[in-house]
């Protein structure tokens, strides 16, 4: 008992270490984004050394990745508490979602689509295979739709990337100040251009 004692005291003081290691780096990422990453002063934050990170976290691609995986969940879980009664109205309640979440959490938008990793889904396959959360509502919905009668003859998943990429880049632009006026402009405008995008994939007209 006392053997099992002491590894649950060494366990628990593992796990809270490395979310110790997680909540710095974390905070470190949303003050400054992946520039701002330093291991060094995340031992420091934490007080520890920085070799004892890599007991935790195999190499700083990992605490990245690590990051990334935790702005993504935090995205699937804004996704997936939208109402699901009508695709139309979903979509549009979607891209304002997606909308606020770039321009509220700016740092977890960028650690979840923006920053370079080997853990995100990536298109096709891993949105195809179901494991994107937020992928598989927009899959299901377009299903409806199609089951409807109301989606054009286009592949899903091509209608998904081609959303994505519209949403993605109007914002990439608008971040990197590309696009004149404020935020009230932009939101109009980026609106506009998701509402006209799925119209283009409709056989009837939005109202």
């Amino acid at each position: 008992m006392a053997l099992f004692n002491r590894w649950q005291d060494v366990y628990t003081v593992y796990v809270e270490t490395k979310d110790q290691i997680f909540a710095a780096a974390r905070a470190a990422f949303d003050r400054d984004g992946q520039d701002g990453l330093s291991l060094r002063d995340i031992a420091r934050e934490v007080g520890i050394t920085p070799m004892a990170i890599y007991r935790h976290y195999r190499d700083k691609q990992a605490l990245v990745d690590a990051l990334v995986l935790d702005g993504l969940a935090e995205w699937s879980a804004r996704a997936e508490a939208l109402p699901q009664d009508n695709p139309v109205v979903w979509f549009e309640a979607m891209g304002e979602a997606y909308l606020d979440f770039a321009l509220q959490k700016p740092r977890r938008f960028e650690a979840a689509f923006l920053t370079p990793t080997k853990v995100a889904r990536r298109y096709p396959d891993d949105f195809v295979a179901g494991r994107s959360p937020a992928g598989v509502l927009y899959l299901k919905m377009f299903e409806r739709m199609r089951a409807a009668g109301a989606l054009a003859d286009v592949e899903p998943i091509e209608i998904m990337i081609t959303i994505a990429g519209l949403s993605q880049g109007l914002i990439t632009l608008y971040r990197a100040g590309r696009i004149a006026g404020g935020e009230a402009e932009f939101r109009a405008l980026f609106m506009r251009a998701m509402k006209r995008c799925i119209q283009s994939f409709l056989t009837e007209a939005i109202p």
